[in-house]
């Protein structure tokens, strides 16, 4: 039997729905039966880089697994996009260990500890609002980088 037999159809749409891949699935000519390649099947699809990483996210979103690793999540997605996949993904891992790799920052405001990593090594680390305090490098990569358009999407 395959594993794709033993899913459970409606967590797939409910972790679909929460990575904000759900709109692209009512465009897929075959619904949850799409390939999401052409390597192996012409009918297949490409994906975005977007597209794919809500799909990969929606796979984490699935597993239900107590530890995740995620490697820049929301590298391919625009501002907005990032930002709702940001909240249902701290939503979801409410009781989980998530480990973010992210050279945006966006991601880790709301994180419970960052490490700043430079050349290998940890130069800052706290909280969001901690590292803001130092008003070291993380400040500064901050105010460069998502200070400007997060202020005016924050909760």
């Amino acid at each position: 039997m395959d594993i794709a037999d033993e899913a459970d159809e409606s967590g797939i749409f409910e972790a679909l729905n929460k990575s904000g891949f759900d709109s692209k699935l009512d465009t897929l000519p075959y619904g949850l039966e799409t390939a999401v390649t052409q390597e192996f099947d012409e009918n297949g699809i490409d994906l975005s880089g977007g597209e794919a990483q809500k799909l990969a996210a929606s796979r984490a979103f699935y597993r239900n697994a107590g530890m995740l690793i995620l490697d820049e999540p929301s590298s391919a997605l625009d501002p907005i996009a990032e930002y709702q996949l940001n909240l249902a993904m701290h939503k979801a891992a409410a009781e989980k260990t998530v480990i973010f790799i992210s050279h945006r920052l966006s991601t880790t405001r709301k994180a419970d500890r960052i490490y700043l990593l430079e050349k290998g090594s940890i130069v800052e680390e706290g909280s969001h609002d901690e590292l803001l305090a130092l008003d070291g490098k993380y400040r500064r990569m901050w105010d460069v980088q998502a200070g400007r358009y997060l202020a005016e999407m924050t909760e």
